[in-house]
């Protein structure tokens, strides 16, 4: 006695593989979230932002999986590249470490330093001055317009 199988032809697997991690992300946070109280569109409780969040990323997820399954793709998924995930991943891990120890300031220069070293080209003027515009923007937006109490400085 033998068993119809049907099989699923994944023609574009960076797609299929990327809508996946979307769908795992959303449904974490959409499973995560009914702890929360969810208030209404007008007054928003703690649950809401990340519920509806996780509904679209989940539902983006389906769509780019779907993408992935019909769509041909001439860019198959390649190995995983270890050197851009562990500068990005130390860096905001260094980031959410330094932060309160030393300051907004230079744990986004350093956030912007490490995370910088992941990529293929590194020119040190242009890190410079990237991390220096981070830091201003991030400083005026967070610090001065928003008014969080974020320690600047490690004075």
């Amino acid at each position: 006695m033998s068993e119809a199988r049907m099989k699923i032809k994944i023609r574009g697997s960076k797609d299929f593989y990327a809508g996946l991690l979307f769908i795992s992300f959303g449904g974490l946070a959409t499973a995560l979230s009914p702890s929360y109280p969810m208030g209404t569109g007008a007054r928003m409780g703690p649950g809401y932002f990340p519920t509806v969040l996780g509904g679209i990323l989940t539902l983006l997820g389906i769509l780019i999986s779907i993408r992935g399954l019909l769509r041909e793709s001439s860019d198959p998924f390649g190995g995983l590249a270890l050197r851009p995930l562990l500068s990005v991943l130390g860096s905001v891990l260094g980031f959410a470490f330094f932060v309160d120890r030393l300051g907004l300031v230079i744990a986004i220069i350093m956030l912007t330093a490490v995370s910088c070293l992941g990529g293929s080209e590194f020119r040190f003027r242009e890190v410079v001055v990237f991390s220096l515009v981070l830091t201003v923007m991030v400083v005026v937006v967070f610090v001065y317009g928003l008014k969080l109490p974020f320690k600047v400085w490690p004075l």
